[in-house]
């Protein structure tokens, strides 16, 4: 592949807290259960005026003031969610708009539950390679949803990171990238309901990890590669625990992904799960790092990618934009009667 990569990146969380434990608090005994069960400590919340277009507009322009790149060099925009604000309009006109990007421009929204940012992420760069675009932006956001009471409700939050992609001034080389994909419906929403269903323990072995352990797999075969040729791993966090048990199984330690590993923090960000790791790895980074990323989107599908960091990040103003970590330390905690106000909660159309 051509030096085709990462020329800048950004990410919004959003500042509302609420701890697993106060969810908890309000279903008892079960509630209890489930919350210690997952390796989540609080959730991002958005607020009532926060949505998927917002969380990718505030991204984007996080990425845009640490590079120097016009907008209107922007060829196309890619949003990745399953939590778009409108089921027939697109998010990506939005942005497009937001960051005043030209009208000529290629625009899709993309859902693949929440490894649609990453699939983003590999049509910018085949468009780049083919030398159809200049610059592309991939974006992987979510404000997802969860039935009260629900399993879920402990783990599904708010945030998203965007990714700049093309040839010129590249901080991170995408080396290899691959896919596995099967018909395995471990967790979906229908149509017309308001909160998805899920598998159960389905969601587990053949689902999670048959695929991220399966592309994983193919990726090091691929690039010729071993677990410690890598400086960090992201891989896609559902909760606390999947990713620190599929990274032990594939041979990565604990040191290659602690500093993606966000879900304690903030809860799963679905779409912008796997990107907001990464956007944490880039926060810290190296010329001559090397980074390991495997997403997973439920239905079922994992991408990967093998990532080298170029001298070019030197020059990237990262101080421009605050840091993943400065995002999960600014926040305001709320109670859950007002975490059920400012998503809607119990509303029912």
């Amino acid at each position: 592949m051509d030096k085709i990569g990462i020329v800048s990146y950004g990410a919004n969380i959003p500042r509302l807290r609420i701890k697993t434990d106060d969810i908890a608090s309000v279903w008892g005994k079960d509630g209890k259960t489930i919350s210690k069960g997952l390796g989540i400590n609080e959730k991002s919340v958005p607020s009532i005026d926060q949505d998927t277009a917002t969380i990718s507009v505030e991204a984007t322009r996080a990425a845009l003031k640490r590079c120097s790149i016009n907008p209107q060099d922007i060829g196309a925009i890619y949003i990745g969610s399953e939590s778009h604000p409108y089921a027939v309009k697109p998010t990506g006109t939005i942005v497009g708009e937001a960051i005043g990007a030209t009208p000529d421009l290629m625009v899709a929204d993309y859902e693949f539950a929440c490894k649609a940012g990453t699939a983003a992420i590999q049509s910018c760069t085949a468009f780049v390679k083919a030398g159809m675009i200049k610059y592309g932006l991939a974006v992987g956001a979510d404000t997802s949803q969860a039935a009260p009471g629900d399993a879920l409700e402990y783990s599904a939050s708010a945030g998203g990171a965007a990714f700049i992609i093309g040839k010129d001034n590249v901080i991170a080389n995408i080396n290899h990238t691959c896919s596995f994909t099967t018909d395995t419906p471990d967790f979906w929403r229908r149509a017309q309901s308001k909160y998805p269903a899920h598998g159960g323990r389905f969601t587990g072995a053949p689902a999670y990890f048959k695929h991220v352990t399966n592309c994983a797999t193919n990726l090091m075969q691929i690039a010729g590669t071993k677990p410690e040729d890598y400086n960090y791993a992201i891989f896609h966090q559902p909760n606390g625990k999947f990713p620190v048990s599929v990274a032990k199984k594939l041979g990565f330690t604990h040191d290659q992904i602690k500093q993606g590993l966000i879900v304690p923090y903030i809860g799963n960000t679905y779409s912008g799960a796997s990107l907001v790791g990464l956007a944490s790895v880039l926060d810290v980074a190296k010329p001559g790092d090397r980074i390991f990323l495997t997403s997973y989107g439920s239905g079922a599908g994992s991408d990967g990618f093998d990532i080298s960091v170029t001298e070019k990040m030197n020059d990237l103003l990262r101080e421009n934009a605050p840091s993943i970590f400065q995002m999960v330390e600014d926040k305001e905690y709320i109670d859950y009667g007002t975490y059920a106000k400012v998503t809607d909660l119990l509303y029912w159309e």
